[in-house]
């Protein structure tokens, strides 16, 4: 008997056995664009579904201060000012009038100083109402999973806060503070996870960020004290709750990977051979040891720039080289849709990943 969608992603979750791989697209697509209506009306009734929801409102929020001013003909330029008891922090940012990517200018933290400020803020409280999450979860029924997102991890959250070039330099010359900075966020989600499970909410969470401390900006020691270290007792608030934790990372993970399994990720997404990446699916379900679902992995833009055919090669020996033990492979595009006006052009090569995946059992 066939696995409803709920189950089936259930079981990758949980690394159970599988009647066959799920098939997932992810849902950040280009707002107010209709080409994409016809893709996700055949995505939604054909593939696993999860729907995506956010827990940062259970925080109280940060004291920011926001202004515009005008750039170019098209960008607009957004300020925003973090107010903290040791003074203020200051962002800058460059949003698309076009409809296009923004381009952060500048960021928070540029000192060991502006650390400090950040430090001084108070913790956060933690709690609220989440009802929302059982109305969204009985909506969802048997088409898919609700997935709690804890949004960014420690270590992404600290990048974020410096820029990637900066949070670089700074894990040399003030390694100290970068600590001190990636155990608060820790500190704040741990508390966050804590109650959502005592809540009854779950059992299935997301986290992000990872990609940020990864080869070959970081090597496998920064991975393991900025990013393990911090997020392995957040897993553990999860699993000991009987939840599962899914963790989206690009760049090139093949020196990492194991890293991935032995602090608990329970699906990872993606998982890149080159040009953009260094792992080949057949590396990356050796390296899972039944421990860990695969979900990808194909490139995203071979959605637009491929045609059915290659696609379904590409999902066929996808299958032959993760799928041999019928566990632990979600089918999935590296990225959600994202070429705006390009819905049209893509759907035959994302409904042909989908029947191929269907049309596949034991």
């Amino acid at each position: 008997m066939a696995m409803t969608r709920r189950e089936r992603l259930r079981r990758c979750y949980f690394h159970e056995e599988l009647d066959r791989p799920g098939v997932y697209n992810r849902t950040n697509y280009p707002d107010n664009d209709p080409t994409y209506d016809k893709l996700k009306a055949y995505l939604a009734q054909y593939s696993e579904l999860k729907l995506c929801w956010g827990t940062d409102f259970l925080q109280t929020p940060c004291e920011f201060e926001y202004a515009t001013a005008p750039h170019s003909e098209d960008f607009e330029l957004c300020r925003t000012i973090l107010h903290t008891p040791k003074g203020n922090l200051e962002a800058t940012y460059l949003s698309s009038l076009r409809g296009q990517p923004g381009l952060h200018q500048t960021y928070f933290l540029k000192t060991r100083e502006d650390a400090d400020k950040y430090l001084s803020l108070p913790m956060p409280s933690i709690g609220g109402n989440v009802s929302e999450f059982s109305q969204a979860d009985s909506q969802m029924g048997d088409s898919g999973v609700v997935d709690v997102s804890l949004g960014s991890n420690p270590g992404g959250f600290v990048v974020e806060l410096f820029g990637q070039e900066t949070f670089a330099m700074m894990s040399v010359s003030d390694r100290d503070i970068i600590h001190a900075l990636l155990e608060r966020q820790m500190e704040i989600i741990l508390r966050r996870a804590k109650y959502l499970v005592s809540q009854k909410v779950g059992p299935f969470f997301s986290l992000s960020g990872e990609e940020y401390i990864v080869p070959p900006m970081h090597g496998p020691l920064d991975f393991r004290d900025f990013n393990v270290k911090y997020d392995k007792p957040i897993f553990d608030v999860i699993h000991e709750a009987g939840g599962r934790v899914h963790i989206h990372c690009h760049a090139s993970i093949k020196r990492v990977i194991k890293d991935f399994v032995n602090m608990g990720t329970d699906v990872l997404h993606p998982f890149e051979a080159p040009p953009m990446g260094d792992i080949t699916p057949r590396e990356a379900k050796k390296a899972a040891k039944g421990k860990l679902c695969l979900e990808g992995n194909i490139q995203i833009a071979r959605m637009y720039e491929s045609t059915p055919d290659a696609v379904r090669a590409e999902t066929e020996t996808l299958i032959k080289d993760t799928f041999a033990d019928h566990r632990g492979l979600i089918v999935c595009p590296t990225a959600s849709s994202y070429i705006r006006g390009q819905g049209e052009v893509c759907f035959e090569q994302y409904k042909t990943m989908v029947e191929t995946v269907l049309s596949h059992s034991h």
